[in-house]
């Protein structure tokens, strides 16, 4: 039988049709995955993360894993988890970047695989122009500033009072000077608090010095004041021992030092203060003077907070850091426009601990 030309030509489109629209129907019915790669799993921290990150994972119907290497010192393994990421070829990937110098190749890598990755907690500053689409973070420098502020209300009369013959000191524990959350923390602090000096008290940024590691120390900083001295400490590693000896090292120089205030800037650093205090119990009795403010939670550090060995602390929100980390890469996944996300934070005692929009963010 002779067919037509243009029935063959019509069969082939709906041949073509089929099986485009059977592909169509394939690649809808796969359930998009989402690697979310974080700085560690080891924190009370990195566990509301991760709750938050399963949670938009079930709404969103989306496959997710969450991931992070044994301790916070450990890059490599985090650069071998983002590479193993990227080899199961991810719908996007949500990164918390120990090291932003690290992950650089990889991130390049899922720039030219057109993987969306988005950024969360420090994020992966300097990234490879148009890798990272959106972070979901604290606004860290802004947060550290707000814990400056609570301790400069209280130590005030403290700096009014120093001289150059006897001086105070004001002394920021880090856990490291490599991760970006870190780093901002420890620089909000430093420059809101050179700021309340200067321009609330009798004092100027000449009567300051802000010295210790040099990754805190900005070329603007003022390093040559001999009243007020801001010590930015970075102990050997962030290993609970090693973060335990700094802080036992801070403590015994309080009195030689004048040391009128501690921020920890991070819950590893606190836990650091807490251990070396018998649990902070010896806070007000050896050092009842010095004034310390905390970062994040952890049931140590809320009993902390709770029973006045600590003035308070900053929480984050890291349910929402987990959440909108997955929110926004399922989105740039689906092509959507997505921006940056301050996920939040606030300042919590004993007065406001309980209150509703704080006792949940308060992790054990």
């Amino acid at each position: 039988m002779k067919v037509s030309k243009k029935i063959v030509s019509m069969l082939l489109v709906l041949a073509f049709l089929g099986v485009s629209m059977a592909a169509f129907a394939q690649a809808q019915s796969e359930t998009p995955y989402i690697a979310v790669v974080s700085k560690g799993e080891q924190h009370d921290f990195w566990q509301q993360v991760k709750l938050g990150a399963q949670d938009a994972a079930a709404e969103l119907g989306v496959d997710m894993t969450f991931e992070g290497p044994a301790t916070e010192s450990d890059v490599q393994d985090q650069v071998e988890m983002l590479k193993n990421a990227l080899a199961k070829k991810p719908a996007a990937i949500a990164l918390a970047a120990l090291n932003t110098g690290a992950v650089m190749d990889q991130l390049q890598d899922a720039l030219d695989q057109k993987i969306p990755v988005i950024g969360f907690d420090s994020g992966v500053p300097d990234a490879p122009a148009g890798s990272i689409y959106a972070n979901a973070s604290t606004d860290n420098y802004a947060a550290a500033g707000l814990a400056a502020q609570k301790m400069f209300e209280v130590i005030k009369a403290d700096i009014e009072n120093a001289t150059a013959a006897a001086p105070v000191t004001i002394v920021v524990m880090n856990q490291d000077a490599s991760g970006e959350s870190l780093l901002s923390r420890g620089k909000g602090f430093r420059d809101y608090m050179v700021d309340l000096i200067d321009k609330n008290t009798s004092l100027s940024k000449s009567d300051i010095k802000v010295m210790g590691n040099t990754a805190f120390i900005a070329d603007d900083s003022p390093v040559s004041g001999s009243k007020v001295m801001i010590d930015m400490i970075v102990p050997a590693t962030s290993a609970a021992t090693d973060v335990t000896a700094s802080s036992s090292a801070v403590l015994n120089k309080v009195a030689d030092m004048n040391i009128v205030g501690v921020f920890c800037t991070n819950e590893n650093t606190a836990k650091g203060i807490l251990a070396a205090t018998n649990d902070g119990a010896d806070l007000p009795v050896r050092y009842p003077e010095l004034t310390v403010i905390g970062y994040d939670a952890g049931a140590g550090q809320k009993n902390a907070v709770r029973k006045e060995y600590f003035l308070g602390s900053i929480t984050q929100d890291p349910y929402q850091i987990g959440y909108k980390a997955v929110s926004l890469a399922y989105d740039a996944y689906l092509g959507k426009s997505v921006a940056d996300v301050d996920t939040g934070a606030k300042f919590y005692n004993k007065d406001n601990m309980d209150d509703a929009d704080i006792k949940g963010l308060l992790y054990n």
